[in-house]
């Protein structure tokens, strides 16, 4: 009797009724995959980043502060002679050595972030303002050499009104450039040797 009277109630209260249907055709195991993939690509990219605070590295970024430094103090006095007198050779001679005191500056400023925050800043950021550095050094020493027709001696003191300073700038500035390109490609070499040492050329699937 009280099935009988179930019966009816449900069929004056019809319930839908709901198919549960499991859309995930993965096995629960391989669920984890993504978050597996995402652990060993972090560990990874901390291998990869290691050798961005190895020792040497910061040797070598001293010493490219250093010359940076000169090169800025010889860059600004020159700036300063150029805008107060106006006794330059050339605009060209004039804008290659404003240009050699932003790209000291910008060096300076760069390589104390990165003895700062090296830690906690990615392999990519590094190499990119690294590789940007390298640019603006090669650009510079090579246009004022080129502006100052790489031929600056005792004869040429009649056209250069600061000859000293302009052949240490030009030194200094290539010195510089000697640097950031030896860091450049210690760094580009180690990246590629750890890649392949933690198997970075491998299926991520695999």
């Amino acid at each position: 009797m009280s099935q009988l009277r179930s019966q009816l109630q449900n069929l004056h209260n019809p319930r839908p009724q709901y198919l549960v249907i499991n859309t995930n055709p993965c096995p629960s195991q391989l669920n984890s995959l993504p978050h597996t993939m995402a652990l060993d690509t972090h560990r990874r990219m901390g291998h990869l980043h290691h050798h961005w605070r190895t020792p040497w590295i910061l040797v070598v970024s001293s010493l490219i502060i250093f010359c940076s430094i000169i090169v800025l103090s010889i860059s600004a006095w020159l700036t300063s002679r150029f805008t107060a007198y106006h006794n330059y050779f050339s605009l060209a001679e004039r804008d290659r050595t404003r240009f050699l005191l932003f790209t000291s500056a910008w060096t300076i400023v760069f390589s104390s972030l990165y003895m700062i925050f090296s830690s906690c800043l990615p392999g990519s950021v590094l190499g990119s303002v690294l590789f940007l550095t390298w640019l603006f050094w090669t650009a510079g020493a090579t246009s004022m050499t080129t502006a100052l027709s790489g031929a600056l001696d005792r004869k040429t003191q009649g056209n250069f009104v600061y000859l000293v300073q302009l052949n240490a700038l030009e030194g200094f500035a290539w010195v510089t450039e000697a640097l950031v390109t030896f860091v450049l490609l210690a760094a580009l070499i180690r990246s590629i040797l750890t890649a392949r040492r933690h198997g970075m050329r491998r299926p991520l699937a695999a």
